[in-house]
C-alpha cells in the first residue's frame, strides 16, 4: 500500500479486531440459548419467537440501561468481568417489575481502540448476566470511534425484551392500604451513585487496592464493584402465582423515589429505617461524605434492591419462598392511605437522623 493510501485502520478503526471479536464471543452468545432463540450471532438483527416461549397472548415490555460511571472504576483498575451483569441487571431488573419474564438481551459496546481481550471478558459478563436472567443474547454492536472515546475508553448500553401474558401485567393498580413491603437485600452500591463514589475516593484519597475499613477480607475496589444482583429467577415463579401485587427496582433517586411508581393514586409507602441494619458499606460512604440521610435515600439503595408490594395473609408465604430462592427478604414497612409518596422514618442516629424524610414520584 502507497504511504499516501488512507485506510480505516489509518484512521484508527480495525475491521480485523472487530471480526475476531464476533468470532470469539459466538460460544458466549450460543451458551445463552432459551426457547425462542437460537442466539446466533452475525446477522443483521435478532430473531425471537414468542411462540416457542410458550406465550399465548402476551404484551412486549422493553427497557434499555446502562452502567454509568461505574466503568470509570472498571477501566482504572482492570474489572471487567463483572460489569455486563450490571449491564443487564439494569435492564431485566426493570422488565420483572412489570411482570415480565426476559426474553432476549442486546448490547452496545463502544470504544476509542477496540482491545480484543478486555471487549471479550465484557461480552463473557454480559453473557453471565444473561443467564442469571434466563435471557439470550441475541445480537448487539461494537463500534470503535477514536477521537470519540479516549484510549482504553468504553462505554456500555444494553437493550431487553420481555414478555407478559396480557392479564398478567403488574401496574400496581390493585395495591391498598395495609399491603405489607417485602425488602430485598442488595449486593453493595450496585450501578448508581458511582460519580458522588468517585469524587469521595478522589477528595479522600480512599487506597482501592488496599482492605475495605468495613471488611478485612476483601479490596475497597472489589467491595465497589460488586455487581448489581438480579431479582429475576426468584422473583418469576410467584409472579405466576399472582401474589405479588407490585416491585419496585430501587435505582437512582432510591427508595424515596422508586417505591411511589408502583403505587396508585391515594397510597403511601410508609418504611421504617430500623427495621434493617445498613450495610456497612453503606455506612461507611454515609461518614465519608457526611452524607445527609435524606440524600443517602435519594442516591443510593441503603441495601434494598428491590421492593415487593404484597397482601398481609400472603406476606409470609411470600417471603419464606424469596428465602428458598436465595434472597434475604426484610420487611420494611407498609402501604397507607394518603397522598402517593413515600417516607421513610426511625432507626439509629446516623441512618435517619431520627427524623422523617419523604420522596413523592408525581409523574
Amino acid at each position: 500500500m502507497s504511504d499516501d493510501a488512507y485506510s480505516y485502520a489509518r484512521a484508527g478503526v480495525s475491521i480485523a479486531a472487530g471480526n475476531a471479536l464476533v468470532r470469539a464471543i459466538a460460544p458466549l452468545a450460543r451458551a445463552t440459548r432459551r426457547p425462542g432463540a437460537d442466539a446466533e450471532l452475525g446477522g443483521f438483527g435478532g430473531v425471537f419467537d414468542p411462540k416457542a416461549a410458550g406465550f399465548v397472548d402476551p404484551l412486549l415490555v422493553a427497557a434499555n440501561d446502562g452502567v454509568g460511571t461505574k466503568l470509570k472504576l472498571a477501566i482504572e483498575w482492570g474489572r471487567h468481568d463483572g460489569v455486563g451483569v450490571d449491564l443487564v441487571a439494569m435492564c431485566v431488573n426493570d422488565l420483572i417489575v412489570q411482570g415480565a419474564e426476559p426474553l432476549f438481551f442486546l448490547d452496545y459496546y463502544a470504544c476509542g481502540r477496540l482491545e480484543t481481550a478486555v471487549a471479550e471478558r465484557v461480552v463473557a459478563s454480559i453473557a453471565e448476566g444473561c443467564r442469571q436472567a434466563g435471557c439470550a443474547l441475541i445480537g448487539g454492536e461494537t463500534a470503535e470511534m477514536p477521537g470519540m472515546y479516549a484510549g482504553g475508553d468504553y462505554d456500555l448500553a444494553g437493550f431487553a425484551v420481555g414478555a407478559v401474558e396480557r392479564e398478567r401485567l403488574l401496574t400496581g393498580a390493585h395495591i391498598t392500604p395495609g399491603d405489607v413491603l417485602l425488602g430485598l437485600a442488595s449486593t453493595g452500591v450496585h450501578s448508581n451513585g458511582f460519580s458522588l463514589v468517585r469524587r469521595l475516593a478522589a477528595d479522600k484519597g480512599w487506597r482501592l487496592d488496599r482492605p475495605a475499613p468495613f471488611d478485612q477480607d476483601r479490596l475497597l475496589i472489589d467491595t465497589l464493584m460488586t455487581p448489581t444482583r438480579i431479582y429475576v429467577a426468584s422473583l418469576l415463579p410467584l409472579l405466576k402465582t399472582g401474589r405479588i401485587k407490585g416491585l419496585a427496582h430501587i435505582t437512582g433517586g432510591g427508595l424515596l423515589e422508586n417505591v411511589p411508581r408502583v403505587l396508585p393514586a391515594g397510597c403511601h409507602a410508609s418504611i421504617a429505617a430500623d427495621a434493617w441494619e445498613q450495610p456497612r458499606l453503606m455506612a461507611w460512604l454515609q461518614a465519608q461524605g457526611a452524607i445527609e440521610p435524606e440524600e443517602m435515600a435519594r442516591t443510593f439503595n441503603c441495601g434494598i434492591g428491590m421492593v415487593a408490594v404484597v397482601a398481609p395473609a400472603e406476606a409470609d408465604s411470600v417471603a419464606a419462598a424469596l428465602s428458598a430462592a436465595g434472597e434475604t427478604v426484610i420487611p420494611i414497612g407498609d402501604v397507607q392511605a394518603g397522598e402517593r409518596g413515600c417516607t421513610v422514618a426511625g432507626g439509629p442516629e446516623d441512618w435517619s437522623g431520627r427524623r422523617a424524610w419523604s420522596g413523592m414520584h408525581l409523574a
